[in-house]
């Protein structure tokens, strides 16, 4: 579910795990360092851990024979290239055999699941502690069951109502939505015949592609933007893992695209924890985290500035998360209405406001200067300490939900699942 249970296609999808448990940055390499690296393990990008070799400096006061010898002794620590840092939390083995023990007793393939978590962690250089690991397996709980592609109820109708949708905003009349549904696809079905018989999100998606290339009305309908946004064992956004491989490499060899890759247990498990645990936040409870999951990156730090910045400003603001609109070209929004009616009081230009709310998906954000005196200004008339980061308040919209459900309800019921992982933990590790 990246917006929810089974799966979000056309919702929104997309967490605050505590980082205490992480390593310390290490201390800022000497002259040797940076002339010459030290092999480094990266425990969480940015932050750097273990410790790096160091120059031995020359006396200040020696004879030549001193100084020649320290000088010797200078040169042969330069050549050095730095000790292997200590490995962060559990090794290989031990994180396999943890998760395998920790995995329902249904699930089939329990060492392939325990392979591929571990994995995806090591992969993008977090540590395998107990609390990476259980997140990972929390989120993938709730959102498929452990399954890497799974069956959705109903796909097919909703699947049909989504075509029926798009071909009314674009007056497209229904003889000829038949007719397009009514020609053979790349399998020698029709779409039709394919629509009524999909059952998951990777079936629904190839559709989708084939539909798009092939048929002059399915890119009238979607302008090749295939509408299923989320999919895996984690239901990680497409959108995501296709912006992470352009900035990080994929550790696997691509079957196709990092869309079909996303549909397979190891992608999918790779894509879902880089969303997850792949940023810093300096978050108080893993609960923000998880909610970050459904709702994109710092948005819970973001809602904690709404909050904050509601208080200032006396005005309403949503505590969605969104700083700023999504559409290009769109107005104000409430958040930097609000702001700007605080610009006098808080000495800085709309311009500058502006310039600070677009940093809301980055790291960072916290450390502008609006964010800084909102908040100052905020407790100043609140008389208390505000939280910095508050669930947002974001109602889910599928067209598979049979109920009301909110980025709320998904992140608690994450967490429940995360603290009765690792409430498991100590007793397995000792056993």
């Amino acid at each position: 579910m990246a917006a929810t249970n089974a799966a979000s296609d056309f919702a929104r999808a997309s967490t605050g795990l505590d980082r205490r448990p992480l390593p310390p940055v290490a201390p800022r390499p000497g002259r040797c360092e940076r002339a010459r690296p030290a092999f480094r393990h990266v425990a969480c990008p940015p932050r750097r851990m273990g410790e790096h070799h160091r120059c031995a400096g020359a006396p200040r006061h020696a004879g030549v024979a001193g100084l020649l010898a320290a000088t010797a002794l200078l040169l042969a620590g330069c050549a050095q290239q730095g000790s292997v840092s200590k490995p962060a939390g559990l090794g290989p083995t031990q994180a396999r055999q943890l998760v395998g023990r920790l995995l329902p007793a249904h699930v089939p393939d329990r060492p392939g699941w325990a392979t591929d978590i571990h994995a995806a962690l090591s992969a993008l250089a977090i540590p395998s502690t107990p609390e990476n690991l259980c997140a990972v397996m929390a989120v993938t709980e709730q959102e498929s069951g452990y399954r890497a592609d799974p069956v959705v109820p109903g796909l097919g109708d909703i699947a049909r109502k989504e075509i029926d949708r798009r071909a009314d905003e674009a007056g497209v009349p229904q003889l000829a939505v038949r007719a397009a549904l009514a020609m053979s696809s790349p399998d020698g079905r029709s779409y039709a015949e394919r629509i009524q018989t999909v059952k998951t999100e990777r079936e629904l998606s190839e559709l989708f592609e084939h539909f798009i290339d092939e048929v002059p009305l399915g890119r009238t309908f979607f302008a090749r933007r295939n509408p299923v946004r989320t999919g895996g064992p984690m239901q990680v956004s497409i959108a995501f893992a296709e912006a992470h491989a352009e900035r990080r490499p994929y550790p696997y060899a691509l079957r196709g695209s990092v869309r079909h890759e996303v549909f397979t247990r190891r992608g999918g498990l790779y894509f879902g924890a880089a969303h997850l645990l792949g940023y810093d936040a300096a978050y108080e409870q893993p609960l923000y985290r998880f909610a970050d999951f459904n709702a994109g990156q710092y948005a819970s730090r973001n809602a904690g500035f709404q909050n904050a910045l509601a208080v200032a400003s006396g005005l309403p603001v949503t505590l969605d998360g969104d700083l700023l609109p999504r559409a290009a070209n769109a107005p104000r929004g409430e958040t930097q209405r609000a702001a700007d009616s605080l610009a006098g009081r808080l000495g800085l230009s709309e311009a500058a406001i502006r310039r600070d709310l677009e940093r809301g998906d980055e790291p960072g954000f916290e450390q502008t200067a609006l964010y800084e005196r909102v908040f100052a200004y905020a407790e100043r008339l609140d008389r208390r300490t505000l939280p910095r980061a508050v669930v947002p308040r974001i109602d889910l919209q599928s067209p598979k939900f049979t109920r009301k459900l909110t980025t709320e309800w998904f992140a608690r019921r994450v967490d429940e699942r995360y603290r009765r992982c690792l409430a498991r933990v100590p007793a397995l590790l000792d056993d």
